[in-house]
């Protein structure tokens, strides 16, 4: 490997949620260290980080502060302030870079990209106004959805357009925000990827899983997921593609749609993914600890799985129903949050349902 970060090393990592609190934890397992930069009091994170970094991102001191004290910086969430990457990116390596960040920032630059990939997605187009909308309705149909073209997560910042009638509504809804239309996918399952690759170009991907959601919001996941060997190995080709393609360098989550036309791509996400937290307790070297080895340019484990799994989230008001979880078989993993919202993730469990 290049250059590889010794023991000892401080990774940084853009945000303190649960995913910044995980890969902190796989870190610290090889011996790294994590500083965490966070503008909110009280991350989850804080309690297994190194180092906190309690700052907004239109910071600059807080910021090179940060990038000074860290050898690699990387991030647990896409919606990062340009102008902080700017400033970051000329003091430390970033991973994965600022291609893949811009381009899963911006749904229509994604799907745009997807695209010219060669890859099959939902039909979609830009919507600005009125007219745009109408005119997107007129080629792609309804039912169809309208998204934000940026800074929607867990099914907010959309709106379903079920007849032609309701277009008024939803552009409303986006309250004049730049958004795309996409039509409905008619899909048998949804499943998600789980890949890496390193600064040498090396790639592991895991077992597809099978994703279920409520609310627009991920509910379980299943390993393995239904699918042919066809399918499966069409699925890992496909994310090697858009790894390569970006000169990716850490974890990604690829969702796919599973249609008789073939794998249709939803969404990319540049880091650790909810979908992947299975790994956990179904691999030797889960989706944290093979963020950590890319990002600190060690070598890639090979994401073998040794157990089937169901990961199921605890939202909300199922940590009611964490004190019985816990006089079963199943793995636990809490984020440490302090108040229980509708619609939040508390954490997860996972549930090995048989040898894989």
């Amino acid at each position: 490997m290049s250059n590889p970060l010794p023991v000892g090393a401080t990774i940084g990592i853009l945000g303190g949620g649960q995913l910044g609190r995980m890969l902190s934890i796989a870190a610290s397992r090889l011996g790294l260290k994590t500083h965490i930069f966070e503008p909110g009091a009280n991350p989850p994170a804080m309690d297994v980080a190194h180092t906190v970094t309690t700052a907004g991102y239109d910071d600059q001191d807080a910021l090179t502060a940060f990038a000074n004290a860290v050898d690699v910086i990387t991030y647990e969430f896409e919606n990062i302030p340009t102008s902080a990457l700017d400033l970051l990116e000329t003091l430390k390596p970033l991973h994965p870079g600022r291609q893949a960040l811009a381009t899963s920032q911006d749904r229509l630059v994604e799907k745009t990209f997807l695209r010219d990939l060669g890859l099959q997605t939902a039909p979609f187009a830009n919507v600005e106004n009125a007219d745009d909308l109408a005119e997107a309705i007129k080629t792609i149909g309804t039912p169809a959805i309208l998204k934000t073209r940026t800074m929607g997560y867990d099914g907010k910042g959309q709106a379903r357009i079920m007849t032609p009638d309701q277009a008024d509504s939803a552009l409303a809804d986006m309250a004049g925000a730049a958004a795309i239309l996409e039509g409905f996918v008619d899909f048998k399952i949804e499943i998600s990827i789980i890949a890496a690759r390193n600064p040498d170009g090396a790639v592991a991907c895991y077992d597809p899983g099978e994703n279920v959601h409520v609310d627009g919001i991920l509910s379980t996941t299943t390993v393995p997921a239904t699918l042919t060997p066809s399918q499966r190995t069409d699925a890992v080709l496909l994310a090697a593609r858009i790894l390569n393609a970006l000169d990716y360098v850490g974890v990604m989550g690829v969702e796919l749609f599973v249609t008789p036309q073939g794998l249709i791509v939803n969404e990319i996400a540049p880091r650790v993914h909810n979908s992947g937290h299975w790994t956990q307790n179904g691999c030797v070297i889960d989706q944290f600890e093979q963020h950590i080895r890319a990002v600190a340019g060690w070598p890639l484990g090979d994401g073998s799985r040794h157990s089937n799994v169901v990961m199921e989230n605890l939202i909300g008001d199922d940590m009611d129903r964490v004190p019985e979880a816990a006089k079963t078989n199943a793995a636990i993993h809490l984020y440490g949050k302090a108040d229980v919202k509708a619609g939040r993730k508390m954490g997860h469990i996972n549930r090995i349902t048989g040898n894989a």
